[in-house]
């Protein structure tokens, strides 16, 4: 199934996302993770294609795949472009075809550093057009920044952005994490202003410790809300406090969300089944 056909019924869509182990943890780390989000029914869960230095780019397929044939959820497999030429994404797709993979969340790509950029790809739009007209039919999905992409001068060129992946194919798309739910409200506003009428899912992340926020804003600029600031002020050395805190803070602003009728919600799981199985059952009447 096409992700973009979960949104026919008007039901608000509830995701999850997770990323292949590390280097040096083996695979089957994974399953135990999936094994416990199994039971939460979500209704679909993405995998990412990961940081440099980690198997993703190798593990991405196959978890997609055991997503979707093992377990019986349907999934989108993360396939960045900065940093691969065309003939390397073509392998990539027949890989995710020849295994049952029928959704791509398209993306650039982080640069790496002292890596120079391959050549063939330098915008997701273009690789969301490369896959479109690629001989292997996929659903198409694309991410999305409430707040502006880190490389755009302002939210208005990065709207404008966000058309073109669009118009190029996207069918679906996912935002960055956010901790200020009207920052989403209005980026939603000024899309559909855009003309930018595909279905946009919230992503939400817990934040269950004052390290984990700081990297998390380090790589992708969201504010950080007062109220929010207050909470890691007061709980960031009570690690179970911070923890319960930050879960208490996710199911809030998903409440407001699906209250507000969001097309729907992408929980970054960050790979812990105890947070998604707390959050997912907080708001399990929700969806």
């Amino acid at each position: 199934m096409k992700l973009a056909e979960l949104f026919n019924n008007r039901k608000t869509v509830f995701s999850f996302e997770v990323f292949p182990p590390k280097r040096d943890n083996p695979i089957e780390t994974i399953y135990n993770t999936l094994d416990a989000l199994q039971d939460l029914k979500p209704d679909f869960i993405s995998v990412t294609y990961g940081a440099s230095g980690s198997l993703a780019d190798n593990s991405t397929c196959e978890i997609a795949s055991a997503i979707k044939h093992r377990y019986g959820i349907e999934s989108a497999a993360h396939l960045t472009c900065v940093n691969s030429t065309k003939e390397e994404v073509t392998q990539v797709l027949k890989k995710l075809h020849d295994n049952g993979v029928e959704n791509i969340l398209a993306l650039r790509g982080d640069l790496v550093p002292d890596v120079e950029p391959k050549e063939d790809f330098k915008h997701a739009s273009e690789l969301i057009t490369f896959i479109r007209e690629s001989e292997n039919e996929f659903g198409i999905s694309g991410a999305c920044y409430p707040e502006g992409h880190l490389d755009s001068r302002d939210q208005i060129e990065d709207i404008l952005n966000l058309k073109k992946k669009v118009d190029a194919g996207a069918q679906h798309l996912i935002s960055q994490l956010f901790f200020d739910n009207n920052l989403f409200y209005d980026f939603l506003d000024k899309a559909r202003i855009a003309g930018i009428n595909v279905p946009i899912e919230a992503g939400i992340m817990p934040v269950v410790n004052k390290k984990q926020i700081e990297r998390m804003v380090s790589l992708c600029g969201a504010s950080l809300p007062a109220k929010f600031t207050k909470m890691m002020s007061r709980y960031e050395t009570r690690p179970e406090a911070m923890r319960d805190a930050g879960i208490a803070y996710a199911v809030n602003q998903i409440v407001d969300l699906v209250s507000q009728g969001v097309d729907g919600v992408h929980l970054y799981t960050m790979n812990n089944p105890y947070i998604a199985k707390r959050i997912s059952e907080s708001v399990k009447s929700l969806f």
